[in-house]
């Protein structure tokens, strides 16, 4: 039997740098950053990874005080290396050559504007990709745009962790230390999740099977606890619907049946009843919403794996339900894109059957589901709105004309059918929105165009870069269309 374990996505923490180029001392300056590094390893359970840029002087001692420690570095780079290397001479870019080749992943700041712009990009994108940044700081303003001053600044103004070692003394120094995350507590739910053991489908391009068994589980988990809140706020509309046609037939009628008010007073207190439980089962939209998400993300980086690169899915998503999961994915496939080679008609063949097929397949489903009922309440609100409409003219040219009309024809056309009808006629719109039919129905068909227009791009492709940048914009397509759903069922069930 399969245990949760077996299954589990790891966390990582990032630790972010900036310092200066000279240094006053760099023994003393490398046992700071060593305890700076093995502190945030005792304090904060998980992977860290160390983020910075690979200058002369600090930067580069930083690197080698995380390969001392074993831990993997990320380069992140101001500049295209051409333009990089020029702040070098060329045996200390030959040290940074060899220092890159090592590096777990490169990111490049692709700077149009002023040189000394694009270092101040690279800090900031480095404070804003770490949970803590470790500065090397004489304490004062920077020499010109881009220094430490100005990064660590920026790190205070957003209230990030930092630990400043004095460039003089060498002493630590913690800020906002409070807002250290410890931990993902999202990612850790779902690492909690009962593994479950392999269904019909299979890990097409290799993955590892934590991966996959993750992204199972998670799918599993949406699947089997979908709440059905939908059909609860649909419920609390009929039961409105009901309680006003009763009312409405007493007055139209006359019908002071003592068992009428009773009934009107149980639809009423349903309807609060049922939106009481929407109140307080929270906690299980949530969670599906949290499995479905994860389970969605998992998909897309699967379908990615075979790519011989690392793909940048999730580097510019900054949801915070899934931020830890969307880097974990991004290192567990920078470590492993290699591992499992895999020809490119081999990929495309799978791709085009496993995810776009597959994806098209589901999204005509969901488009047949939503269409006839869409089109029935459409129906119902023209019908219910016509009759309304012929029932007040009527009532309007007989009171003018002063037509006499049967009693029965009277209550019932003129007294209560314009009462009733625009009722059902609302309720009939409101089932339309509290469904959200209108927009799934027109999505629906925009995915499938898509999907097939990078089903007939995928055929074609013939190269690696023309493939992945084919698959990328067809994975943010769908990922993008589950952050739709994510905003609009977070929200529209939360009121």
């Amino acid at each position: 039997m399969l245990m949760p374990a077996d299954s589990a996505i790891p966390i990582f923490h990032v630790v972010g740098f900036s310092g200066h180029r000279q240094l006053a001392d760099p023994a003393a300056a490398a046992r700071a950053i060593t305890a700076a590094l093995q502190t945030l390893r005792k304090e904060v359970a998980g992977e860290w990874i160390g983020l910075s840029s690979i200058a002369t002087g600090s930067d580069q001692l930083f690197v080698q005080q995380l390969q001392n420690l074993g831990m993997s570095w990320h380069a992140i780079l101001p500049l295209p290396r051409a333009e990089f290397r020029k702040d070098f001479a060329p045996d200390g870019w030959s040290e940074v050559e060899r220092a890159l080749a090592r590096a777990e992943h490169l990111r490049v700041i692709n700077a149009k504007g002023a040189r000394e712009d694009a270092y101040l990009d690279c800090g900031l994108e480095t404070v804003d990709g770490a949970d803590v940044l470790v500065a090397l700081w004489n304490g004062q303003a920077a020499n010109g745009k881009g220094g430490t001053a100005d990064v660590v600044a920026y790190a205070q103004s957003i209230g990030k962790p930092v630990i400043i070692i004095d460039a003089q003394t060498c002493d630590l120094r913690r800020e906002n230390w409070n807002s250290l995350a410890r931990g993902d507590s999202s990612l850790a739910k779902l690492n909690e999740l009962p593994a479950v053991e392999q269904g019909g489908g299979r890990n097409p391009f290799n993955a590892p099977d934590n991966v996959y068994r993750f992204q199972q589980k998670c799918d599993a988990a949406a699947s089997h606890g979908a709440p059905q809140f939908r059909r609860l706020i649909v419920s609390t509309v009929v039961l409105h619907v009901i309680a006003t046609l009763i009312a409405a037939m007493t007055l139209a009628y006359g019908m002071h049946n003592e068992a009428l008010p009773w009934a009107k007073l149980a639809c009423l207190t349903g309807a609060l009843a049922v939106a009481m439980v929407l109140r307080h089962h929270g906690h299980s939209r949530h969670s599906w919403v949290r499995c479905r998400l994860a389970a969605e993300f998992c998909r897309s980086a699967l379908a990615t794996w075979g790519l011989p690169q690392d793909a940048p899915l999730f580097e510019n998503l900054d949801l915070p339900g899934v931020r830890g999961l969307g880097r974990s994915l991004h290192i567990l496939h920078s470590r492993s894109f290699t591992a499992q080679p895999i020809a490119m008609d081999e990929f495309k063949r799978v791709y085009l059957v496993q995810r776009i097929a597959d994806q098209a397949a589901y999204y005509h489903r969901q488009e047949m589901r939503a269409l006839p009922l869409f089109t029935r309440l459409k129906t119902g609100f023209w019908i219910a709105t016509s009759l309304a409409l012929a029932c007040t003219l009527a009532y309007a040219v007989a009171q003018t004309m002063n037509l006499e009309v049967a009693a029965q024809v009277r209550t019932t056309v003129f007294y209560f059918l314009p009462i009733s009808l625009p009722v059902v006629a609302a309720a009939f719109i409101s089932l339309i929105s509290i469904n959200d039919l209108q927009r799934r129905v027109a999505r629906f068909r925009e995915m499938q165009m898509m999907l097939e227009e990078s089903r007939k791009k995928v055929s074609y492709c013939q190269t690696w870069n023309s493939l992945e940048r084919v698959v990328l914009k067809t994975e943010h397509a769908l990922m993008q269309e589950v952050l739709e759903w994510h905003s609009i069922t977070s929200f529209s069930e939360s009121h």
